[in-house]
């Protein structure tokens, strides 16, 4: 995942979050998916998997992803990307802390700190060498529950202040997006919005594809 901060002339881009089950079929519906246009990253989150069946997706998942210039990262297990070839890791304010995970990555690999709405949070995240932090939810989710509720003012505010990008998540639709665009996010984080699109995944990523551009 390239996470160098964008110039104004550079797009917002999409940031793929996998279902929390990846069945064995699943990196068919991935690789039609990132085929369909601009995804940056795919963040792998598994719910209450083993780490056989992480090590396994993680196999089945990062080539597809990586063979297409996308960066693949999983959610919370800084502990396994070293040895898996993952690009890094996302985690949350009650999974790892951001030192922690950081002294595990070590240098070269990305780290993503999930911020919540909190301006402390997120300049914590980058004092302890995260490489984005995560804002949200700005809009009702059924992925999971959200603590908060973000404002797209709160994208404002960083972009302007900060150097580090931040990614905007939560309920996130290509009907919604807009105004997340135009506040500066610089990626956006979505579950939804592409695997459970009425015409399939592969539309769903045309889909914010358009909304994104529009937005600009």
């Amino acid at each position: 995942m390239d996470v160098t901060k964008p110039g104004a002339e550079d797009p917002c881009r999409l940031y793929l979050v996998t279902p929390t089950t990846a069945d064995p079929g699943f990196a068919d519906v991935l690789a039609r998916a990132l085929d369909a246009g601009d995804v940056a990253a795919v963040q792998l989150r598994l719910k209450e998997a083993d780490d056989d069946a992480w090590r396994r997706a993680i196999d089945a998942l990062r080539p597809v992803a990586q063979s297409r210039g996308v960066a693949f990262l999983v959610n919370d297990r800084a502990d396994l990307v070293v040895g898996t070839g993952c690009d890094g890791a996302h985690v949350g304010q009650t999974d790892m802390a951001a030192t922690g995970a950081r002294k595990l990555l070590g240098d070269g690999f990305t780290l993503g700190v999930t911020c919540h709405d909190s301006r402390d949070l997120a300049m914590a995240a980058g004092e302890a060498g995260a490489d984005y932090v995560a804002f949200g939810a700005f809009f009702p989710t059924a992925t999971k529950e959200a603590p908060t509720r973000a404002d797209p003012e709160l994208l404002a505010w960083w972009a302007e202040l900060m150097e580090l990008p931040c990614v905007a998540i939560g309920g996130i639709t290509a009907a919604n997006c807009a105004p997340l665009v135009q506040a500066g996010a610089n990626f956006l984080a979505v579950v939804g919005a592409v695997w459970q699109h009425p015409d399939g995944p592969a539309a769903g990523v045309r889909a914010m594809n358009a909304a994104i551009a529009a937005a600009r």
